[in-house]
């Protein structure tokens, strides 16, 4: 517990969550609505292999809920599906941990961060060795948010470009995921200028997205609506 906050890592194959609430039972409420849309996703890939390979938009099916939520943000980016799934397995445990009554859930799976939040939420920025990797970061005030970022460089993840970092902010983060991945998919080339914009436009150009910003070679360039920058110390 850190202050009047309860906080806890989870881990189940590449799922990698930290869960922070006001309620303690709502940490396992996240846990278990974790577990559960990733079995879901589990089975309904098995009979659909397409959905977990392709690299365009497809279909949203009915069910699961969380294939559904994936699909219709990958149609916004005009990415594969699978460029929502931390951000929609984060969406779906804040909406569980929200129904029991708990004022802070969040959830960072990946880096792709679900928030709703009666309370500031300060978040760090990661871009693997970067010089300005962990050295600053937001201040989340206003609700519900998501938070993604995408790296053609320190992620495990599959990106076509090759920024540093390429956040995203949108009201839910599967959204936030897909569109992520979409912008920095387009950042590349020795014109660093040129490649900032370019993710940029991408960026505002899909539905949802309200600010994004780039790191790219070194050099910085935000665009929309972005929470408040923050120095992180330590």
């Amino acid at each position: 517990m850190t202050g009047n906050l309860f906080k806890e890592n989870f881990t189940l194959k590449e799922t990698q969550c930290t869960i922070i609430s006001d309620k303690q039972q709502a940490i396992q409420t996240a846990i278990e609505s974790i577990k559960r849309n990733r079995r879901e996703l589990e089975i309904y890939i098995r009979a659909n292999p397409k959905f977990l390979y392709t690299l365009k938009p497809i279909s949203p099916p009915e069910k699961p809920l969380v294939a559904k939520l994936m699909a219709l943000a990958a149609e916004k980016a005009g990415v594969g599906p699978m460029a929502a799934v931390a951000g929609a397995i984060a969406d779906l445990a804040v909406n569980d941990m929200t129904s029991e009554g708990c004022e802070v859930a969040v959830v960072e799976d990946g880096g792709e961060i679900s928030a709703v939040s009666n309370t500031p939420v300060d978040v760090a920025v990661a871009a693997g060795d970067e010089p300005l990797s962990k050295r600053f970061g937001f201040r989340l005030t206003e609700f519900p948010i998501g938070v993604a970022t995408s790296s053609g460089r320190f992620s495990h993840a599959l990106s076509f470009g090759y920024a540093e970092a390429a956040t995203v902010f949108c009201k839910n983060a599967a959204l936030a995921d897909a569109a992520a991945t979409a912008m920095g998919n387009v950042v590349k080339g020795e014109d660093v200028g040129a490649a900032i914009q370019a993710g940029i436009s991408k960026g505002l150009s899909i539905e949802g997205v309200e600010g994004v910003l780039i790191i790219y070679k070194g050099q910085v360039g935000t665009a929309g609506k972005i929470p408040q920058i923050i120095k992180v110390e330590g």
